[in-house]
């Protein structure tokens, strides 16, 4: 199956708009590059799985505003994997029998690829317009992906925007959660102050449609009051 190359998905014009982005990593840009030119390929290549590779590979070096437990920035790329990891612990609950937990898993591995070219931003910090420039480029870097990869990955992001399926919602609500369990398990004094309530309120909505997960909140709920009351720093340990 060949794609026309039209205007909007031509080589040339989608290098420009990520450099229009202030996209200047130079092997970032050979990837996308090599990505792009590589359009009409009828399916993905070994050149072409090294490239999107070397995209995902910022997400090693991109920080997030937490810290780990052993004093160090968080990266996109831990909180990534520690997500399809939760994901994967709950394939087996039995509230969870008809999901199709695969899914859920690919999603919490792709779900902040945008911010290899956004970088990270902080919930509390991220407006409308952060979201909308992330997910734009990430669509805009599918869209060089070759088929039928290129249609499964916009499915699934789209599927993942519109937070409809069982599986968006618990993939969602897992990320929440995530990120909430990676703060408690970073020294307190890395916290800023709106995080103290924001610990307790972050995931509320999003666990909301699932009994097991309004319980496993409250689990870590009770670690974050207790982190709080006596100062705790480190990872939780069997009490919790």
């Amino acid at each position: 199956m060949n794609v026309e190359i039209s205007p909007l998905n031509c080589p040339l014009t989608k290098i420009n708009t990520f450099r229009r982005h202030c996209i200047t990593d130079s092997d970032l840009l050979l990837a996308l590059s090599r990505l792009c030119i590589s359009i009409c390929s009828k399916n993905m290549t070994p050149r072409q799985i090294l490239d999107i590779l070397s995209v995902a590979n910022k997400l090693k070096t991109t920080t997030r505003h937490c810290f780990t437990a052993s004093n160090r920035k968080e990266s996109v790329a831990d909180h990534s994997w520690r997500l399809a990891l939760l994901a994967l612990l709950t394939s087996n609950v039995e509230e969870f029998a008809s999901v199709d937990l695969d899914k859920v898993i690919r999603m919490c591995l792709i779900h902040d690829l945008g911010e290899a070219f956004t970088g990270d931003v902080p919930s509390f910090y991220k407006t409308d317009v952060n979201t909308a420039q992330e997910v734009d480029l990430y669509q805009q870097w599918v869209d060089v992906f070759p088929e039928p990869d290129r249609t499964q990955w916009h499915e699934l992001i789209n599927e993942m925007l519109a937070l409809e399926s069982t599986e968006a919602k618990l993939y969602k609500a897992l990320d929440k959660l995530e990120a909430v369990i990676s703060h408690d398990e970073s020294d307190l004094s890395t916290w800023l102050p709106l995080e103290y309530q924001l610990q307790l309120d972050y995931a509320a909505e999003s666990v909301a449609f699932s009994p097991f997960l309004i319980e496993l909140k409250a689990l870590i709920d009770a670690w974050t009051l207790d982190k709080i009351k006596n100062g705790v720093s480190r990872s939780s340990d069997a009490s919790h």
